[in-house]
């Protein structure tokens, strides 16, 4: 699927190098163009993807401070710069647009919702953001900040891709080591979604294809992913298990968001060697993803890639209802009410969230 990357803010900007970073090293070449902007210069001096400093005007290149609503403000103001600064990548060649961001801190959880919405007012492609929530540990502000911008963000984007900063760290891990692991991990696993399609080596039997994906994705909302590899047997009648146990492994153990199962629809990535991918353990765990799911539209194919382990990608579309997002939603309540700000009761429930889905 061939995508260009904007990665907004802090953590987006970092993200957005590590999938063009990932894209390059793999060869795959489904990321077209990639930019980092920010309001704040020293974010951008050490990152090697083009860059792009906004609100100079307003903030003088020291950033929003948190402040979300004047990051909004400033994209707002400066999404035409932005667009300009992609050097007219975005191209008929180009399938969608994901932009990247964190959506706890003030210039990525204000601005990335604000240039989705342009971006979509401009072009015919699919808008995604791929946001990530910050982990429990993080302060109050960060909370409130997310839970507005997922809101605006799951309104504004094609479909809202979500990873919980808590989702994948290490026990025991530093913040710097916590960071760094996600960034890893979504670099692989939406690497590799991008990539369906882009990169075969050799002839799969059913190979997947970008219109898979944006069809996932189509009825919007909150989507999640998860990826889970083992060492695979030679002869492909020996992995039919190997191929049922990582499905079941991304699905309940290493999804984006943990613990939204149900779905409105699925997508399952089954990557490896063709010649060791069962047919048989492929349709067993695509029909064992519908009935986690509550699913009928679980779409499914290979991918083929060079590599003596099998590995399965899911992606669940539609997740919003889930007990995860409740859960935070709740946080992100309570953390606003905690600083005093003005908070329409209504404001953080799942049913508000449905209204803007």
């Amino acid at each position: 699927m061939k995508v260009v990357l904007i990665g907004v803010g802090q953590a987006g900007g970092k993200v957005t190098e590590s999938l063009a970073e990932f894209d390059y090293d793999m060869g795959f070449n489904a990321v077209r163009g990639a930019l980092a902007v920010n309001s704040a210069e020293a974010d951008l001096q050490n990152l090697g993807i083009d860059t792009a400093l906004i609100g100079q005007d307003r903030v003088k290149g020291h950033g929003v401070g948190g402040d979300n609503e004047l990051g909004a403000q400033i994209m707002q103001e400066n999404a035409v710069e932005v667009l300009d600064s992609l050097d007219g990548r975005i191209t008929t060649e180009a399938e969608a647009v994901v932009v990247v961001a964190g959506l706890g801190g003030g210039t990525g959880s204000g601005g990335a919702p604000m240039l989705a919405r342009e971006l979509n007012r401009i072009y015919e492609m699919p808008v995604y953001v791929l946001g990530i929530l910050p982990g429990k540990d993080e302060g109050g502000l960060y909370q409130a900040n997310a839970g507005r911008s997922l809101k605006t963000a799951a309104r504004e984007a094609d479909s809202l891709l979500l990873v919980d900063n808590d989702a994948w760290r290490g026990t025991g891990d530093s913040v710097a080591d916590g960071y760094e692991r996600v960034n890893d991990a979504i670099s692989q696993r939406v690497g590799l979604l991008l990539a369906s399609g882009e990169a075969v080596e050799g002839v799969g039997e059913s190979v997947v294809d970008s219109s898979e994906i944006i069809n996932t994705l189509r009825g919007g909302g909150i989507s999640s992913i998860g990826y889970a590899s083992a060492e695979a047997a030679e002869d492909a009648s020996e992995n039919v298990n190997t191929i049922t146990s990582v499905t079941r492994k991304a699905l309940l153990t290493s999804m984006s968001l943990p613990n939204a199962v149900e779905a409105e629809s699925a997508l399952l990535v089954i990557a490896g060697d063709p010649d060791r991918i069962s047919r048989k353990g492929v349709e067993r765990a695509r029909r064992w993803v519908e009935d986690q799911t509550g699913s009928m539209q679980v779409r499914g194919g290979d991918f083929p890639l060079g590599s003596d382990k099998l590995a399965a990608l899911v992606v669940l579309s539609g997740v919003e209802r889930s007990d995860r997002v409740d859960q935070f939603m709740e946080r992100a309540n309570e953390a606003a009410k905690s600083q005093g700000n003005s908070v329409d009761p209504d404001e953080f429930t799942n049913d508000d969230l449905d209204s803007l889905l």
